[in-house]
C-alpha cells in the first residue's frame, strides 16, 4: 500500500523541491520509503507502506530501458498467477511483489493489462518516448485518485492535498459540489468540492498526451439478474468466491488482522479467514457501552468461537473527539461528512498497534441489500398511494414527535420517511442517508448554487430493488464508504481490504433475482441464508446498525463548544458562502432539543474547518472580476 503523486510540466523546467513536497505530504500513507523521478516532462512521487516483499518493491518503478516509470497505489491480488503468465513470456522478475507485476503486464499488454487486475488500486505510468501519461484506477473505487488540469498539464495525487499543495492553483468552492455535499453529507460522482479537481471514475483510465486528456473505462458492471438461478446453487457459488477471493485477501508479508463488529458481514469474513489462515487471527472492535447500539456482546460472541486474538477500544466521550475531529481536515482533504468517520478513526488507530494489515465486511450490504433504506424504498411505494396533501401535512405533523438524542430516533424515522415519499423514488432513495432538503440548502446559501453535479446514474434493469443497489454500488460505497474507510486508515498508515468487493462477486452479486437479497423484511437473505450452519444465530438474528456515533447528544453536549467556535456568526459571515440566520436557526432548534439535526451540523462542522484549512474561497462565479489567488500558505 502506497501514496502517490505527480505533475507534468511541458515547459522542461524541473521541479524538484515541489515533487519532494508534495510527496512528503503524504507519508501517512507510505512511512517505510520515499522517492521521486523526474525527466523534462513530468514528475513522479511515491511513499510505500511494505506489505508484500518487504526487501524489494520500491517506487517510483522503472523497466530496465528506463522509458515506462510506474508509481502504484494498492494490491493485486491475483498477481502470483500473471507473473507465471509474464514469465512464460519472456520476462524475468526482480521482486515478488504486485508493483512489479503491474509494470512489465503493461509493457506486454498496454491498456489491455488493465482488465487482467484484480485488486484495488491507484496508478500512473508514464512512457518518456512517447511523452504519455496514463492513470488508472480498480474496478469498484477502493482506492482513490484525484487529477487537476491546467494550462494543459496534468496534476495527479491519491489525495487532494497532492494537489492542493500546487500555488499556482486556485482554491475555489465548487458550487455544484457543494449542493450534492448539502444534500448527501459527500460528493457522488466525479466531481469535487473544489473547482477544476476531480476523481477519475473507478473502472477507468485516463491519457494525458501533448497537453490532451482522454478517459476511457475498461470496466463497466452490469445488472442482469439470472431467473433460472435457484437458491442452493447460488449459495454454493458465493460460498465459493467468498473462500477464494477472503484467502487471496490474506497474503501479506506484514503482520494481518481482521475489523469486527459482530454483524453478519464482518463475522462472514473472519469466518472465511478463521477457515484460510493456520495462525490465530486477530480482531479489533469499537464499542459504544451504555448506548442502546453498542455491539460488544455480538463481537465478544464471535471472538469466542474463532478464538481470537480480540481488542477493543471504548469510544466514548472522554476520548479525544475534539483533536481528532479537528485532524480530519488534514487526513480527509475533502470532507465526506460520515460520522461513522470518527469510530473508523479509532479503530484505525488501535488496530495498527499490532498490525498493518486489516480486513473488512466493506461492501456486502450495497451488493446483497443490507440496509434498512431498501425496506424504506419499498414502503414509500405504499404510502405514494395516499394523496400527496395527505402525506405534506403527515411530513408536518411528523414534527410534533419527541426528539429522541439515539442514533437514528422514532421521530428521526418517521419525518424522514413521509418527507421522502413526496418526492420520486431515485430522490428519496438519496434522501434516506442524506441530510437538508432542497428547500433548506436553497436558504442556507448565499448564492444560487446551479444544479449538483450529476449522479452517475444506473442503466436499465429488472426489477424496483436493483436500482437503487446500483445507485449506490456507483455512488455511496466509492464516495462515502470506501472515500471514510481510506482516508482514516491510511491516516494511521494501515492497509484495509474489503474482500467481498472482489470484482467476481460484484458480478455474480448483479445476476442475483431481487428475492435472493431482501426476501420479506430479511436483509441480504443470501449471505444469511448461507452462513446458517457457521455463525452465531445472534448475529444471524440481529438487525443492521451500522458504524455510527451518538450525533446528536455529542453535538449537544461534548462537541458543543467545538461547534459553537466553529460556526459562530463571525466565522459564517467571513466565509462568504452561508447565510448565518440559515445556521443560526438550525444550531438553535438542536441545542434547544426541538428537532435532530446532529448529522446536518457534523456535516457542516467539518465543510467549515475543511475550508479553514485548505483556505478554500468562495466559488469564482460569485467574485466576478475579483478572483482571490490560492494562499501560499496552505501548509500552516
Amino acid at each position: 500500500m502506497c501514496g502517490i503523486a505527480g505533475f507534468t510540466h511541458t515547459d522542461g523546467r524541473r521541479q524538484p523541491e515541489r515533487i519532494w513536497q508534495i510527496t512528503r505530504a503524504l507519508t501517512h500513507r507510505g512511512p517505510d520509503k520515499q522517492d521521486v523521478w523526474e525527466s523534462a516532462q513530468v514528475a513522479l512521487g511515491a511513499v510505500r507502506l511494505k506489505i508484500i516483499d518487504l526487501e524489494h518493491g520500491d517506487q517510483p518503478m522503472a523497466s530496465e530501458d528506463g522509458d515506462t516509470v510506474l508509481v502504484f497505489n494498492g494490491e493485486v491480488y491475483n498477481h502470483a498467477a500473471l507473473r507465471k503468465e509474464l514469465e512464460a513470456l519472456g520476462h524475468r522478475f526482480h521482486s515478488r511483489c504486485d508493483t512489479e507485476v503491474v509494470l512489465r503486464a503493461f509493457l506486454e499488454w498496454g491498456v489491455e493489462s488493465f482488465p487482467k487486475l484484480r485488486g484495488m488500486f491507484g496508478a500512473a505510468l508514464w512512457t518518456e518516448s512517447q511523452r504519455r501519461l496514463i492513470l488508472l484506477r480498480d474496478r469498484v473505487g477502493i482506492k482513490p485518485l484525484y487529477f487537476r488540469r491546467h494550462d494543459g498539464e496534468l496534476y495527479f495525487g491519491s489525495e487532494m492535498k497532492a494537489i492542493l499543495l500546487h500555488p499556482e492553483l486556485d482554491r475555489n468552492l465548487n458550487p455544484a459540489a457543494l449542493e450534492r455535499y448539502l444534500s448527501f453529507n459527500y460528493v457522488p460522482g466525479t466531481q469535487t468540492l473544489v473547482e477544476g479537481i476531480e476523481k477519475l471514475a473507478p473502472g477507468h483510465w485516463l491519457e494525458w498526451a501533448g497537453g490532451k486528456v482522454s478517459t476511457h473505462p475498461y470496466w463497466k458492471l452490469e445488472f442482469k439478474p439470472d431467473a433460472r438461478l435457484d437458491l442452493e446453487s447460488a449459495k454454493g457459488e458465493l460460498d465459493r468466491l467468498l473462500r477464494s477471493a477472503v484467502e487471496e485477501h490474506l497474503i501479506s508479508d506484514a503482520p494481518l488482522g481482521v475489523w469486527s463488529s459482530g454483524g453478519l458481514d464482518s463475522s462472514t469474513i473472519l469466518h472465511y479467514a478463521a477457515e484460510a489462515s493456520p495462525a490465530r487471527l486477530k480482531t479489533f472492535s469499537v464499542s459504544f457501552r451504555g448506548r442502546s447500539f453498542d455491539e460488544t456482546p455480538y463481537f465478544r460472541e464471535v471472538a469466542e468461537r474463532y478464538q481470537t486474538d480480540h481488542h477493543e477500544f471504548d469510544l466514548n466521550p472522554e476520548a479525544d473527539l475534539r483533536g481528532t475531529i479537528e485532524q480530519f481536515a488534514t487526513y480527509s482533504d475533502e470532507p465526506s461528512a460520515d460520522a461513522g468517520a470518527l469510530p473508523v478513526w479509532f479503530l484505525s488507530k488501535m488496530c495498527r498497534q499490532d498490525v498493518t494489515v486489516a480486513l473488512s465486511g466493506d461492501g456486502a450490504d450495497e451488493l446483497f441489500g443490507g440496509y434498512k433504506t431498501y425496506l424504506a424504498d419499498r414502503y414509500a411505494r405504499t404510502l405514494r398511494t395516499f394523496p400527496r396533501f395527505v402525506r405534506g401535512a403527515a411530513a408536518g405533523l411528523s414534527r410534533l414527535l419527541p426528539v429522541s438524542d439515539e442514533k437514528i430516533g422514532l421521530d428521526y424515522k418517521v419525518r424522514r420517511m413521509l418527507e421522502g415519499s413526496l418526492l420520486d423514488p431515485i430522490d428519496a432513495h438519496c434522501y434516506w442517508n442524506g441530510t437538508f432538503g432542497e428547500s433548506e440548502r436553497r436558504g442556507l446559501v448565499m448564492r444560487g448554487m446551479g444544479p449538483g453535479s450529476p449522479l452517475p446514474l444506473p442503466g436499465e434493469t429488472d426489477g424496483y430493488l436493483n436500482r437503487f443497489l446500483w445507485l449506490d454500488q456507483l455512488c455511496y460505497l466509492p464516495d462515502d464508504i470506501l472515500n471514510k474507510c481510506d482516508r482514516m486508515s491510511m491516516a494511521h498508515s494501515l492497509e484495509v481490504r474489503p474482500p467481498f468487493l472482489d470484482h467476481r462477486i460484484v458480478e455474480f452479486a448483479a445476476t442475483l433475482p431481487e428475492n435472493f437479497k431482501i426476501r420479506g423484511n430479511s436483509l441480504k437473505f443470501i449471505l444469511r441464508e448461507l452462513m446458517q450452519d457457521k455463525l452465531p444465530r445472534a448475529v444471524l438474528t440481529r438487525g443492521k446498525e451500522g458504524f455510527d456515533i451518538p450525533a446528536h447528544h455529542w453535538l449537544r453536549t461534548t462537541l458543543k463548544p467545538l461547534v459553537t467556535e466553529t460556526l459562530n456568526e463571525r466565522t459564517v459571515r467571513q466565509a462568504g458562502i452561508f447565510q448565518w440566520e440559515a445556521i443560526d436557526r438550525v444550531l438553535r432548534s438542536h441545542f434547544e432539543r426541538r428537532a435532530n439535526f446532529g448529522y446536518h451540523l457534523w456535516g457542516l462542522l467539518l465543510l467549515f474547518l475543511w475550508m479553514k484549512r485548505w483556505d478554500i474561497q468562495p466559488p469564482r462565479a460569485w467574485q466576478g472580476s475579483q478572483r482571490t489567488p490560492a494562499s501560499a500558505g496552505a501548509t500552516r
